[in-house]
């Protein structure tokens, strides 16, 4: 195997980690490769919302301008952050098997939780924002932005209550704290907890060699999740959560899209026979669509146009 394959990646901690994963199951392969990390636009800069920026795909565009221009030959991204469609000439090769979806409160104390009192918890995700406001509509939410390291230095200087965060990765970089609380009833991304790799199409070589890594059920499941954030217009400026699981020969599917205040819920939940998933998301959506989330789409693009 003669060609060295040029894995890109973000800078984070995070982020090496996971191409430092898809690299030894490359070269447990028998592939040779190297590391290549460029610092993403998404990663430089932190006094905005991820919401405000008006970017799509601001953690990977980076990457696929490198790779485009020829200086890496794969990328590995966090799903969740991938947009639904991908730049011409780049594609989809692997899914590696997914890890836990949850979404975690890292805190200082639970007490708050049960008492009247306004609490304050941080998070970058309109998602978690409108999802805890919808739980607990007498806090207050900041805004968090920055990778897991710089995130829990923010939640520790600041006087917040807590901050929401993937389970996946702070575990992925041990950092996980035992007395976090797992929140269990908050609809994930789609796509959270699992890796992507992507490539040139007209790559061969790579597509067949990270195509190697492609974990079945778990890429069923994203493209579910995928779809139904796609068909629902989502990306980073709605509210938008769904979560497909394989369950033997059957898939359970949750979604659902919330107003930008959290008052507002719609939502689905389906079981089907896992030969009958094809455009199982699109369908989901579309339904939710029917539901009332059209009217409510409506609302959420005139308040982010608002806040341009």
């Amino acid at each position: 195997m003669s060609k060295v394959i040029r894995i890109g990646t973000r800078d984070s901690e995070l982020a090496l980690w996971q191409a430092n994963t898809v690299q030894q199951k490359l070269e447990a392969l028998g592939y040779d490769t190297l590391l290549v990390p460029i610092k993403s636009t998404g990663d430089q800069v932190l006094d905005k919302p991820l919401y405000e920026l008006g970017i799509t795909g601001i953690f990977t565009k980076t990457l696929d301008v490198a790779m485009i221009k020829g200086q890496i030959d794969i990328a590995v991204h966090s799903m969740k952050d991938v947009p639904t469609q991908l730049p011409k000439g780049i594609i989809q090769v692997a899914v590696l098997e997914r890890a836990i979806t949850h979404d975690i409160l890292v805190h200082k104390g639970l007490n708050f939780l049960n008492s009247n009192d306004n609490a304050t918890i941080a998070t970058g995700s309109l998602r978690r924002k409108a999802q805890w406001l919808h739980q607990y509509p007498n806090h207050h939410v900041v805004d968090l932005r920055g990778n897991v390291n710089t995130r829990l230095l923010k939640l520790i200087e600041n006087d917040w209550h807590g901050a929401i965060f993937a389970q996946a990765g702070l575990e992925r970089i041990k950092l996980m704290p035992k007395d976090a609380l797992v929140l269990d009833w908050m609809v994930p991304a789609p796509a959270q907890g699992a890796m992507v790799v992507v490539s040139n199409e007209d790559d061969l070589f790579c597509t067949e060699a990270a195509g190697k890594l492609n974990h079945k059920d778990s890429e069923i499941t994203t493209t579910i999740e995928r779809e139904f954030l796609r068909t629902l217009e989502g990306g980073c400026t709605a509210p938008i959560g769904a979560l497909a699981e394989v369950n033997d020969q059957s898939v359970h599917f949750k979604g659902a899209l919330f107003s930008l205040d959290g008052k507002q819920k719609i939502e689905i939940e389906k079981n089907v026979p896992l030969s009958k998933t094809a455009k199982l998301g699109q369908k989901c959506a579309q339904e939710v669509l029917q539901k009332g989330g059209e009217t409510l789409m409506k609302e959420i693009r005139n308040e982010n146009s608002a806040l341009h």
